[in-house]
């Protein structure tokens, strides 16, 4: 066999071999989506937390009723082009807000659905048949490292899928680890960190496919994410090593 041969040889073995180092099991999302087909996902349900920012407003037939029982709020979300928040509470650190008239009322670790029937019934013997509109103002996800787009983001309704926030980042990088993408949550003064295989479709049914507000999504870099911040990149390696191998079976087979 020529020099030449030996070199065209070599290059073709050392390709294959880097080729068959990617492998789907690694990339793709959901693989085992037929697996799970049927099955039922975690019911959830957003919870108020201490620091919630809520918008609650009151009204009933006779709006002059309501209006000792509504904030006059003078602040405003530029997000929505200016317009006014309405009636914001902060939720302190006991989980409680301070309502007119009525005093303090804790509502945290309850739904927003349950908060407003809790502030309805105490309403009861105030106003006939009040309605109570509440929103969590504030509802926000994190997401940082191996993504497109790292940031912070608001959400508007009541839930988001942690496939969701990803995609709000522009999706994973190349070099993002599926497999264990972190998430740290604070609940009623505890954080916890919990790591999430989005390559397996098992975890839609775990806490964990809906985050919550203040949630923190951090993908992971892979190994070859580190080693290219030490060595460069894959591409410049491995030019490296087959002009370097070239260089010596060519010295060799003189």
């Amino acid at each position: 066999m020529s020099s030449k041969q030996a070199v065209r040889s070599l290059m073709m073995v050392m390709l294959l071999g880097v080729l068959s180092c990617g492998s789907p099991k690694k990339i793709v999302y959901l693989q085992n989506a037929s697996a799970n087909a049927g099955k039922n996902a975690t019911s959830y349900e957003l919870l108020i937390q201490p620091d919630d920012m809520l918008q609650i407003i009151v009204s009933a037939e006779n709006p002059e009723v309501a209006v000792p029982y509504n904030l006059k709020s003078t602040s405003v979300d530029e997000a929505m082009g200016g317009q006014s928040l309405g009636d914001v509470y902060l939720v302190d650190k006991n989980g409680e807000i301070e309502f007119p008239q009525l005093g303090k009322i804790k509502l945290s670790e309850l739904s927003c659905a349950e908060a407003k029937e809790k502030i309805k019934t105490i309403l009861k013997d105030h106003i006939h048949n009040p309605s109570i509109q509440l929103k969590i103002t504030n509802f926000k996800i994190s997401v940082l490292g191996e993504v497109s787009t790292p940031g912070v983001y608001k959400v508007s309704g009541e839930r988001i899928t942690l496939l969701e926030a990803l995609s709000l980042s522009g999706d994973l990088t190349i070099y993002g680890k599926r497999k264990n993408i972190m998430v740290v949550r604070e609940k009623e003064g505890v954080k916890s960190i919990e790591k999430v295989d989005i390559t397996n479709t098992d975890f839609i049914n775990s806490p964990y496919y809906y985050l919550t507000q203040n949630d923190v999504v951090y993908v992971e870099p892979n190994k070859t994410q580190i080693n290219n911040s030490v060595i460069g990149s894959d591409i410049r390696t491995l030019l490296t090593v087959l002009s370097f191998a070239m260089g010596v079976i060519l010295i060799f087979t003189r």
